[in-house]
């Protein structure tokens, strides 16, 4: 099927899913802006069609190049950028020039407009050092939620941290100075043990509070009317695990979990496929569109994974997007790139009638125009 006829079905079925908008919910924000609205409407539409796919720092770097204009590892195999683009806010906190992963933000900020201009769709997450002891984000050895969220004894370090990312996400705008529509994932894989916002560091009423306290703070007091939330877990079994710590419905847009496969293929799909079915009952209780924030096969040493593995099961599921991680270089990948194993296979994956690049998303204008 080629491409063209691939964007002209898509665009049929979301023509007619659009009569039926009555059906859609609004985003938790209701003051949400017209951009943001659009898209959070335009996704639920485009769900019923068909899976975008997403890389994190896809147009910022990868294999054997970085910070070049107009480059991509995804491009390179399909002659298409994702739909998805994901990036980092870590570092951001300490007034660093760039992010944990020493991509500059002033790179990262022209990569998120580019993006957005052409139709794309961004999203953040935020590997924030532990604002208690300023160590990383993998620094557990303290109870760092309670010690931040109000009456805390580092609130208001955690609250300058806020403000950074406030100033920086209101810079982020569109041609016309309108405010990008970001899909915001603070506190992801909260289900771990990695993270100083896990699960072993905190009460699921402290997490509560935080992530409440954050999302208000982001909304009421520096007015960013322009965020999804994202509500992202690691492992799970029940619907019971899955919402301990959900800080209820007002204060999410998008429920999904990170999974990434290893050797065990078996293993993966049963677990992917567990959890996405969890995640159909609850994304349909509570009015919210689910994800796959993050998954992939480090360095993706198998010839059909893209195909075989991944693709089977993500298909039986009506999830919004599925993101692959960063490519670091040639030491650590989650997507191919030109000339590796797994690219003709990816390709395939590509050209699938499931599956939703860049190239059929700009047609749709999910922002309620055509922006490039």
């Amino acid at each position: 099927m080629t491409s063209l006829k691939k964007t002209y079905i898509l665009f049929i079925v979301i023509l007619l899913n659009s009569c039926a908008r009555a059906q859609l919910f609004g985003p938790s924000d209701r003051k949400a802006t017209k951009e943001t609205k659009e898209l959070f409407y335009s996704m639920q539409r485009i769900a019923s069609a068909g899976i975008m796919f997403g890389h994190h720092d896809d147009t910022g770097y990868g294999v054997n190049w970085k910070y070049m204009d107009d480059s991509s590892d995804v491009k390179g195999i399909t002659g298409s950028y994702p739909a998805v683009y994901g990036w980092d806010l870590a570092k951001l906190e300490h007034d660093s020039t760039a992010d944990i992963n020493k991509f500059p933000f002033e790179v990262q900020k022209q990569r998120v407009r580019e993006a957005y201009q052409r139709g794309g769709i961004n999203t953040f997450c935020w590997h924030m050092d532990n604002p208690a002891n300023g160590k990383t984000a993998w620094d557990t050895t303290g109870r760092t939620i309670a010690d931040i969220i109000p009456g805390g004894a580092f609130h208001d370090v955690y609250v300058q941290y806020l403000d950074k990312a406030a100033k920086y996400l209101d810079d982020l705008k569109g041609n016309d100075g309108e405010h990008i529509p970001i899909l915001f994932r603070p506190f992801h894989e909260l289900t771990g043990s990695w993270f100083w916002w896990c699960k072993n560091t905190s009460s699921p009423e402290e997490f509560k509070t935080l992530w409440r306290f954050t999302i208000d703070y982001m909304r009421k007091t520096k007015k960013l009317h322009n965020l999804l939330i994202v509500y992202s877990v690691a492992d799970f079994d029940t619907e019971a695990q899955f919402l301990e710590r959900y800080p209820g419905d007002d204060y999410v847009d998008f429920v999904g979990f990170d999974n990434y496969c290893f050797k065990d293929f078996d293993r993966y799909e049963k677990n992917v496929d567990k959890r996405l079915t969890l995640l159909d009952t609850i994304a349909a209780k509570h009015h919210k569109l689910p994800c796959m924030p993050e998954t992939g096969y480090l360095n993706i040493p198998s010839a059909d994974w893209w195909t075989k593995v991944l693709l089977p099961v993500i298909a039986k599921h009506k999830i919004s997007y599925v993101l692959a991680w960063r490519n670091a270089g040639k030491e650590q990948y989650y997507a191919p790139y030109s000339g590796q194993e797994s690219a003709a296979d990816f390709k395939r994956f590509f050209n699938d009638k499931n599956m939703i690049f860049q190239d059929r998303l700009t047609p749709l204008g999910v922002y309620g125009k055509l922006l490039n």
